[in-house]
């Protein structure tokens, strides 16, 4: 049987996934590069979130596994890849 946080995770993914299908098909729908790049920008906000709330399950479902400090270092290196991302 699967754990709660695969699930949790997995769907979580899945959803990511819908949402970059769906938004791709927009793009095409609406034909117009003004308009897809409005599109665009809104999964700029998806793709952060699903990350940080994916990982912050994930942490949760093996932090009796996981000394605090593994996950302090965790948490920097997900802070490190917004902030590459961002800049």
């Amino acid at each position: 049987m699967w754990e709660k946080a695969i699930i949790g995770m997995a769907a979580l993914r899945v959803l990511s996934g819908s949402i970059e299908i769906l938004a791709a098909l927009l793009i095409l729908k609406v034909n117009q590069v003004e308009k897809a790049l409005l599109i665009n920008s809104g999964l700029a906000i998806v793709g952060p979130v699903i990350l940080i709330v994916t990982t912050a399950i994930g942490l949760v479902g093996m932090s009796d596994r996981v000394s605090f400090a593994k996950i302090a270092w965790i948490l920097l290196g997900i802070s490190c890849i917004l902030i590459g991302v961002r800049k």
